[in-house]
Parts: C-alpha cells; sequence; structure tokens
C-alpha cells in the first residue's frame, strides 16, 4: 500500500464530519528529552487541539497532573495557570495508559482505581529510589555515593498513578559501554519485579504491571521485552510501574465509547466502562467493538505516535514488534476495516531529540518496522514533531475556515 503525503491526508480530513484524532505526546508534539522536566510545548499546537475541540484526544503514557504532568507544559506555553481551566484550553483525554482522564478544563478522575492502589502507588517513588541506591555502586564503583544519590533521585518519575525509573541520566555516565547499559536495563527490571512483589505480599495482588518503553512486544509469559542496546539506539530507557488494565488499545475504545456518547446521546459500551474493565487482548477488544457498537456511530479516526519498534527475532524466525503505540494503532486500522472505513496512521519521528532512536530519514524504517509488518503507517513525519505540528495547524485552520463558511 502507498503511503500519503501530508497533504494529500489533510485534504483527505478536512471535510470529515465525524473525525477523531487520538494522538500521543511525546515524541510527537515535542521532543524527546532526557529530563521530562525540561520538556516544551508550542503555544500554536495548544492553540490549534482548542480549535478541534470535539475532533481530537490525547492517549498518552504520561499523565496530565502534578509537577511532571502536562498541564504544566500547556500552562507554561500559554503563559497562565488560570486561562486553561477558565477557557478549557486543556488536552482532553486519557494519561498513564489510560487510567487517568481529564476534559479539556483539567477536570480529572481515575476510573477502576481502589484507595488501596493509589496509597501504595504514592509510596512507590521513594522504594524505586531506594531499591536503586542499593543496587547500583556494585555497576557503577567509579561513582561516589553523593553523585549516586542524586543520579537515583533523577532517575525516578514521581508521577500519581505510573511511578517511572527513567535510564537517561545513568547512561550518560557510560554513553559507549553497551554491556553496562544492558546490565542497567536488567537490574531495572529487577528492580520493578520486586515491587510488583512487594504489591502483592501487600494483598494487591494483579493490581500492577511493568510498561518498558520502548519495548520489543510480549513474551510467552505475558510480560513486555526489554529492548536491549546496541550501537546507534539505547533501546529501553524507561520501565514504567503501572496498574493492570493502563493498556492504549483499552484506551482507544474508552475514548470512542465517550466520543459515541457525546455525538449521539448512548455510550454503547456503558457509562462506566474503563481500561480496567475493559478486554485485555487485541481479539478480545475486536469482539466487544464489533458486538456492541454500530457501525455507522464509528468516528473516522486518526492515530498518532511515535513508538512502534521491529527487530529480527534472534532463532531468526520472524520478527518481534513492540513499542507503547503499535497495540493502539493496530486496533484503531482493525476498526476501521470492520466498519468499511480507510482510519488512518501517521507515525512522527522522535528521534531528533535528546534519545538515540531510530529515525525515518533514511526511509528504510529500520528498528521500527519490516517488510511483513502487518501495521500499515499511512503518513510518515520525518521532520518529527516540528513537521507534525505544522501539519496539525493547517488541519485545525482548515477544518475551522470550513466551518465558519
Amino acid at each position: 500500500m502507498e503511503r500519503l503525503s501530508p497533504e494529500q491526508l489533510l485534504s483527505e480530513l478536512v471535510d470529515v464530519e465525524d473525525l477523531l484524532i487520538v494522538q500521543d505526546l511525546d515524541g510527537v508534539c515535542m521532543q524527546l528529552v532526557k529530563d521530562p522536566l525540561t520538556r516544551r510545548m508550542n503555544p500554536r499546537y495548544v492553540e490549534a487541539a482548542a480549535r478541534l475541540r470535539g475532533s481530537f484526544m490525547v492517549l498518552t503514557n504520561g499523565e496530565h497532573e502534578r509537577r511532571r504532568g502536562v498541564n504544566r507544559l500547556v500552562e507554561t506555553a500559554l503563559g497562565s495557570e488560570d486561562r486553561p481551566a477558565k477557557k478549557g484550553l486543556y488536552l482532553p483525554g486519557l494519561a498513564a495508559g489510560g487510567v487517568q482522564y481529564q476534559d479539556r478544563f483539567g477536570r480529572l478522575s481515575h476510573p477502576g482505581v481502589s484507595p488501596a492502589e493509589m496509597d501504595f502507588l504514592a509510596a512507590a517513588p521513594r522504594r524505586m529510589e531506594d531499591l536503586l541506591l542499593e543496587r547500583l555502586p556494585a555497576l557503577l564503583p567509579e561513582v561516589d555515593r553523593a553523585r549516586l544519590t542524586q543520579l537515583a533521585h533523577q532517575a525516578v518519575l514521581d508521577t500519581q498513578v505510573s511511578p517511572t525509573v527513567n535510564l537517561n541520566g545513568l547512561f550518560g555516565l557510560i554513553p559507549n559501554d553497551l554491556e553496562r547499559q544492558q546490565q542497567l536495563q536488567l537490574l531495572l527490571d529487577d528492580l520493578m519485579e520486586q515491587l510488583l512483589q512487594e504489591a502483592d505480599q501487600q494483598g494487591l495482588q494483579g493490581s500492577f504491571f511493568l510498561h518498558a518503553a520502548p519495548n520489543l512486544g510480549w513474551d510467552a509469559t505475558g510480560r513486555e521485552r526489554i529492548k536491549p542496546s546496541v550501537a546507534g539506539d539505547v533501546g529501553t530507557t524507561d520501565i514504567q510501574f503501572m496498574l493492570t488494565g493502563s493498556l492504549k488499545e483499552a484506551g482507544l475504545l474508552v475514548l470512542i465509547n465517550r466520543h459515541i456518547a457525546a455525538r449521539w446521546g448512548e455510550a454503547p459500551l456503558g457509562d462506566d466502562f474503563n481500561v480496567r474493565t475493559a478486554p485485555r487482548t487485541h481479539q478480545g477488544l475486536m469482539e466487544l467493538a464489533c458486538s456492541t457498537i454500530r457501525p455507522e456511530w464509528m468516528p473516522r479516526l486518526v492515530g498518532v505516535g511515535d513508538t512502534v519498534t521491529s527487530t529480527p527475532a534472534p532463532d531468526g524466525q520472524g520478527w518481534l514488534r513492540g513499542g507503547s503505540d503499535r497495540g493502539f494503532l493496530t486496533l484503531l486500522k482493525d476498526l476501521g476495516r470492520w466498519c468499511g472505513q480507510e482510519n488512518r496512521v501517521i507515525l512522527v519521528d522522535s528521534s531528533h531529540g535528546e534519545v538515540d532512536r531510530p529515525g525515518l530519514a533514511d526511509g528504510s524504517l529500520k528498528g521500527i518496522s519490516d517488510p511483513e509488518d502487518p501495521l500499515h503507517l499511512d503518513l510518515l513525519m520525518p521532520a518529527g514533531p516540528e513537521g507534525y505540528i505544522n501539519w496539525f495547524r493547517h488541519l485545525a485552520e482548515r477544518r475551522s475556515e470550513k466551518v465558519a463558511a
């Protein structure tokens, strides 16, 4: 299948009456950075998202609120802490993989999450720091204790419902040492596994899972595969401690359900449908949608992401495919085939930031896709977030002009 140019997709979407753009954030509308607290958001992007009201939702593994939340970036971009809430300029949609919902006024909820789970998550960042400080000295003996304490604190992202350890600062100490970078990834995986066991011991069996970003899909036990560091591709940089059910593909159905309810006055999956009650497999999600949603109520969907991976399997038989956006983009395409419409997928090149990732510049898609990949990428954005924002703004402007006319 041929890919589209930005102008072709723009022209295709301008006149769509019932449109829903479902978009990731980091690496898509802002550059990937080693320290999330240094992220910046373009005010023109925020304004364009507001123009697309009713046709735009975010779906991110990041979070909306607190000091690391995207809401702070919106406020900084617009130069006001009050205006976004008063004018409804926050980015609506799902965060933390789908367990944190926000409307455009910044009203937040965590459907399906228990107080005991919230309490464990609140204590998790400090526990992550302590475990890092126990294990890092053996791997980084040349780094003194004071520096390791500082790095461990920086590595832990103290978000509300998806606390995360980010390895970028530690990778910076050993930029050319692939063996120790891989050892760091395994250390982190083991550390987070210990945290899962501690949750089980507190009566929270099955409440949480580990999300590796980027990853190589799921193994036979249902765990995400770490993507090892190799030359030119740092591989897995983050592991998030997430609530079970926090899957973007389930989040996509939640957003579709809410969109249909707003447009047609009826939520086909129920008013209380959320990612924690949703099926956890692609097949289960497809079966639920096909048996419950009227095809004529389905909006025309456009999915936008930056994290899709594919590498040859070690045994030479096939491919290991993953990436935090692959699941929801694949479901989006399959839903289009089911209801007889051409849903579109946009992939943004996130290799322009501070994190070493495969890019789109040479057109090979090495490390991203493969010749047998069932996920068709309709539009590639090799210019990265800057190129995507320009396209997004033009779409918002042209749809606004159409409405005004």
